[in-house]
């Protein structure tokens, strides 16, 4: 493990690098400004290294607007309806960053906060910890968080999340890295293979907030319990794809209680790198790049243009706070939020 500076923030606060490595070639980058994992280099089924996350060679591209490259969100990732919710009888206002809607913690949610961090060098783990103060974004509760990023000799990434708060206060951390396991400049993700072990999902609104249903995915565009290409479907005239302008929806997972369980398998398959997901949360939004447009310049000046990265980001449902039948996102004083990630990669045979 090594550590390093990564430049300065606008009102000049350092920021920090920190890169981990594994026996079997895996670098894992993350710095201190967002938790931002910034690269996350894996070798191919020919032994050839390739970066296979979306981001910028400095911190001058990570202080201008992007869309959530490699952060840690919170405090509550996805969307909040109206950027309202009532707790405990009083209602809440947030920030309206996302259309009418509240998003990934609003204007200066975790991602544009310089994070605390220590090396333990023993779990070859970077812990990044903060707290967010009472009010911050309209919040209540002083939120006391620490995230870690571990990288193991099983090729895993290993993303612990633990929170605690003074007050009853809604709480939803994910890490919203941006893959493409052909490499990040590579071109589009739509010949990944992608299974979600789901067999329902959340149909939204043209707003993106869900509807409360949680419909079946047989027979519709959404049906990923099979591996199908990204593209195969994701133009279809289907109502739910419309809104989205593709895939930018929450998945059920299938799972019972609080275990680390399978959420999504993807195979790339020119590459032949491989991305396994399990997690204990309920939740993953699949997200296919569908906003990206070719305006960002990433590393090496490489511009990402649609759907050239897709994210699973593991999480309880968008809106639980003003959904009473979704599962709950409140967490109470003497509470521990306490969730877990893990993203193993692999290899694939040749085709």
């Amino acid at each position: 493990m090594t550590r390093a500076p990564f430049g300065t923030t606008a009102d000049g606060t350092p920021v920090e690098a920190f890169t981990l490595r594994n026996a079997n070639g895996i670098e894992l980058r993350a710095i201190t400004y967002g938790g931002i994992i910034t690269s996350l280099k894996v070798p191919d089924r020919n032994g050839a290294i390739g970066d296979i996350v979306l981001g910028f060679d400095s911190i001058d591209g990570y202080l201008k607007d992007h869309p959530f490259f490699g952060a840690i969100i919170g405090r509550y990732g996805n969307r909040i309806a109206k950027g309202r919710f009532l707790l405990d009888g009083r209602e809440y206002t947030l920030a309206t960053n996302n259309g009418p809607n509240h998003l990934h913690g609003g204007i200066r949610g975790f991602d544009k906060q310089v994070w605390a961090a220590a090396i333990l060098p023993a779990k070859n783990t970077v812990a990044f910890t903060r707290t967010s103060a009472d009010g911050e974004e309209g919040y209540p509760g002083n939120l006391n968080v620490e995230v870690t990023y571990a990288l193991t000799d099983k090729n895993e990434l290993v993303v612990d999340y633990l929170a605690r708060s003074d007050k009853p206060t809604p709480v939803n951390l994910t890490q919203h890295s941006y893959f493409n396991l052909a490499g990040h400049d590579a071109g589009d993700i739509l010949g990944h293979q992608l299974m979600l072990n789901a067999d329902r999902y959340t149909p939204v609104d043209a707003t993106l907030i869900p509807t409360g249903e949680l419909a079946p995915v047989a027979g519709t565009p959404f049906d990923f319990r099979q591996p199908a290409p990204i593209g195969a479907r994701i133009d279809q005239g289907y109502p739910q794809l419309k809104n989205g302008q593709g895939y930018d929806h929450n998945w059920v997972l299938n799972k019972k209680g609080n275990e680390l369980s399978l959420a999504a398998r993807v195979t790339e398959p020119t590459s032949g790198r491989t991305l396994e997901i399990t997690t204990n949360e309920p939740g993953i939004q699949f997200y296919a790049g569908n906003f990206l447009d070719g305006t960002i310049a990433g590393k090496g000046g490489h511009l990402y243009r649609r759907r050239s990265g897709f994210c699973l980001e593991t999480q309880h449902y968008p809106d639980s706070p003003n959904q009473p039948a979704f599962p709950s996102t409140i967490i109470q004083p003497g509470q521990q939020y306490r969730t877990r990630t893990v993203f193993t990669f692999g290899l694939s045979r040749a085709q």
